[in-house]
């Protein structure tokens, strides 16, 4: 089995270490001063910064992979990015976890990288418009709500929110927490997992839908701490 890389995954490692470098590591202190002032969540200046000059240089949005040849709902939006094969963007990513705050200046930080993937797949054209665009200029966050606190949900089968469809709506009850984003003052949408039927095969009862955080109902209580 041959492990040497080719030219291309060397050459998209190399410019995301060689940006990391000269633009991100010189900037420790500033990113260190900006997160530990005022409040927890709050978009630091350091790294707005710092993104328009990696969307500049095209070093942006490098986790989506070539088109798969599956259908997509709507193929008509065109994804903006490099594109990089799985193995070209574990190169990067390993070179972007060296920094901490390092991903999100490449526009390449989780939960919105996934959540990408998911509106470039399956959205409309609207829903594209109104969210996959500004997720990929780096203007808003999103958020992925699956776990629940009630139920060992990383086993989502386990999973208790209802989704109950009323007219052309859902009726959506149920809480979650470790809500991937939620915090972020930026974060417009959400997908949130629940089931649309407590009935038939237990892996086919969920359902995905798309929660705008400021739809009434939606309340966030608090933000959980972790270790680190």
């Amino acid at each position: 089995m041959d492990f040497t890389l080719s030219e291309r995954e060397t050459y998209f490692r190399d410019r995301v270490k060689a940006f990391i470098d000269a633009e991100i590591r010189p900037r420790q202190a500033d990113y260190d001063a900006q997160a530990h002032e005022g409040e927890r969540w709050k978009v630091l200046p350091v790294i707005e910064e710092v993104k328009e000059k990696a969307k500049a240089a095209g070093l942006w949005n490098f986790f989506m992979p070539p088109h798969s040849g599956q259908r997509h709902v709507d193929d008509s939006f065109a994804f903006e990015g490099t594109q990089l094969t799985n193995l070209e963007y574990a190169l990067c990513a390993e070179e972007m976890g060296k920094v901490g705050w390092a991903s999100e200046c490449f526009n390449c930080s989780a939960p919105d990288t996934g959540n990408m993937e998911v509106f470039h797949r399956y959205g409309t054209r609207a829903q594209k418009e109104a969210y996959l665009g500004p997720l990929m200029r780096g203007e808003i966050r999103s958020a992925f709500l699956m776990t629940e606190p009630a139920v060992a949900s990383s086993d989502a089968t386990n999973i208790e929110t209802s989704m109950v469809r009323d007219g052309d709506h859902y009726v959506i009850n149920g809480t979650k927490w470790w809500s991937s984003g939620v915090g972020d003052p930026r974060c417009k949408i959400a997908i949130v997992m629940g089931k649309t039927s407590f009935e038939g095969s237990r892996h086919q009862q969920q359902s995905q839908i798309l929660v705008p955080l400021d739809t009434p109902g939606v309340t966030i209580k608090r933000m959980l701490s972790v270790y680190g």
